[in-house]
C-alpha cells in the first residue's frame, strides 16, 4: 500500500531535509528495492561519507502482516540504528560520555556473572522519527570501488576476474558457516541489546509473498529445531500462493500443472533431504546476494557487500551458490543458458556434486521459478520428457488437497474480477477525469 506509509517517510525526508544539511545530489532519493537512502553531511566529521536508510513498509508486507561483527566479511561501518517507537543502538564513541560509562559497567557486571553480553551498540531512546525504522552507515562507491552489477554484463565473461569474485564469496560464504547454528531462524536484539536466535527465518522470498497478501503462518517468534518442518512449511507457502494469489492461475490447465508439481515436490522431498543433517547443523547465510549488494574494484576482488537484511540460519544441505552466475535468471537456466551455468558452477565448486540438490532447493525457495524449475530440471531426473503422460496433471493434481476442484474453479472466477478491476485501474489512470 504505497499512498499512506510512503507519504509518512517522505514527510519524514523532507523533515530531514531542513533539519540538516546535505550535498546537492540529495534532492533526489536515493531509492532501493525496499528502503530509500540519504547523505547526510556529518559537521564532525565532513570528509566522511555516510548514508541515512529508512525501510519502505509498503515494500515489505507491512500493511497485511504487521511487526515484521565478522572482519572476514567486508560490509560498511554501521554507526547507528533505529526502531520503529524510539528504541536506537549507536556506536559507544558517538554516544555522550555521560551515557557511556554506565553502558561500560553493565557490560561489564554481565561479563562478570556470565550473563549473555550486549552488542557492541548503546541502547537508548530518540525523540524524534518514531513512525520508521534507519540505518546509518558508511556511504560506499568511489572511483576504485563500485557495484559489480555495473560492470557484469561487459566482464563476466572473463576468467580472472571470475576467479577472484568466485575466491571472495567462497570466503565470505565460509566465514559466515563457521559456527553452527542451533535453530532455523534470524538473530534480534533484545531491549538490552543482546543477540538472541529468536526471529523466523527472515528470507526474501518470505517477505515478498507477504507483501502480495500470501499468508505464510509462520510466526514472527517461530524458529525451527529440525530441516523437514520448516521445508513443509514452505510447501504450505506455495500452496498458499496458489489459494491467495489473484491471478495464481491463467486457465485449467495452468491450474492442474501447478497443482500436480507442487503434490509431486512434496512427494519427493526425502530423495533430496538428507536425514542425518535434519536437525543439524545450521548456517548462517545470506539469502539476498546479489550482483547490485556487492561493491568490487576493477579486478572484481570483493571488497563490500550492503543490503544485509534478508539473512538467517538455514539447513547446511541449502548452501549453494548464486544462480546468476551466468547473468540469467533462475527459471531461464536451459538448452545453451544452463550449460553455460553448469561450467562457472564447476569453476565454484570444482566438482558439480549437488546438481539435483541444487535445483530442488531452489524450487523450494522460487514462488516465482518452482513451476518451471521442477518441469526444467527436476522432473527429468526421474522421467523423460517422452515418457511423461498426458494425463499426468490431471491425474496428479486431485492429491493436491481435498477441495481442488473448488480452489481451482473459485481461482479461476477470481481471476476474472481482478483482471477486471486491474484494467479498470490503468484506464482510471490514464484518463482520471
Amino acid at each position: 500500500m504505497l499512498d499512506n506509509s510512503s507519504d509518512r517517510l517522505y514527510d519524514i525526508h523532507d523533515s530531514l531535509i531542513s533539519k540538516y544539511r546535505y550535498s546537492a545530489a540529495v534532492d533526489r532519493l536515493l531509492l532501493h528495492f525496499h528502503s530509500f537512502g540519504v547523505p547526510p553531511h556529518w559537521s564532525q566529521q565532513p570528509e566522511k561519507r555516510a548514508l541515512i536508510r529508512f525501510p519502505l513498509p509498503y515494500k515489505l508486507g507491512e500493511s497485511k502482516y504487521p511487526g515484521n561483527h565478522c572482519p572476514k566479511v567486508p560490509t560498511p561501518q554501521l554507526w547507528d540504528f533505529g526502531l520503529v517507537g524510539g528504541q536506537s543502538f549507536t556506536k559507544p564513541e558517538n554516544i555522550p560520555l555521560a551515557t557511556r560509562i554506565p553502558w561500560y559497567f553493565k557490560r561489564y557486571i554481565s561479563w562478570l556473572l556470565g550473563s549473555t553480553p550486549s552488542c557492541n551498540y548503546v541502547c537508548h531512546r530518540r525523540l524524534t522519527m518514531l513512525e520508521s525504522g534507519y540505518l546509518l552507515m558508511d556511504y560506499v562507491g568511489n572511483s576504485e570501488v563500485q557495484m559489480l552489477s555495473e560492470t557484469w554484463d561487459e566482464d563476466h565473461h572473463h576468467r580472472d576476474k571470475r576467479t577472484n569474485l568466485f575466491r571472495g564469496l567462497s570466503r565470505i560464504m565460509l566465514s559466515l558457516s563457521q559456527i553452527p547454528l542451533p535453530r532455523i531462524g534470524t538473530w534480534t536484539l533484545d531491549p538490552n541489546g543482546a543477540l538472541r536466535l529468536s526471529n523466523r527465518p527472515l528470507t526474501l522470498r518470505l517477505h515478498q509473498l507477504e507483501n502480495g497478501g500470501i499468508p505464510t503462518s509462520i510466526g514472527r517468534t517461530l524458529t525451527y529445531p529440525a530441516a523437514d518442518a520448516y521445508y513443509l512449511d514452505l510447501l504450505a507457502c506455495h500452496d498458499g500462493r496458489i489459494r491467495h494469489q489473484p491471478n495464481s492461475l491463467s486457465d485449467e490447465d495452468d491450474g492442474r500443472a501447478q497443482m500436480a508439481r507442487l503434490t509431486i515436490m512434496r512427494a519427493l522431498l526425502p530423495h533430496f533431504t538428507n536425514r542425518e543433517l535434519r536437525q543439524e547443523p545450521f548456517l548462517y547465510r545470506l539469502t539476498d546476494l546479489h550482483p547490485s549488494n556487492i561493491f568490487a574494484d576493477r579486478h572484481w576482488h570483493v571488497k563490500c557487500l550492503v543490503d544485509l537484511k534478508w539473512a538467517c540460519s538455514l539447513p547446511a544441505e541449502t548452501l549453494r551458490p548464486p544462480y546468476w552466475l551466468t547473468g540469467r535468471s533462475i527459471d531461464d537456466l536451459t538448452g545453451e543458458h544452463l550449460e553455460a551455468f553448469k561450467q562457472v558452477y564447476e569453476e565454484f565448486l570444482d566438482v558439480l556434486e549437488e546438481e539435483e540438490n541444487f535445483w530442488y532447493f531452489h524450487s523450494l525457495d522460487s514462488p516465482k521459478g518452482l513451476f518451471n524449475l521442477f518441469h526444467q530440471h527436476v522432473h527429468p531426473i526421474f522421467v523423460s520428457a517422452s515418457r511423461v503422460s498426458p494425463e499426468f496433471s490431471r491425474i496428479v493434481s486431485d492429491y493436491w488437497a481435498v477441495d481442488t476442484e473448488t480452489i481451482k474453479s473459485t481461482k479461476l472466477q477470481g481471476k476474472e474480477e481482478y483482471e477486471k478491476v486491474l484494467r479498470q485501474r490503468f484506464e482510471d489512470a490514464v484518463d482520471p477525469t
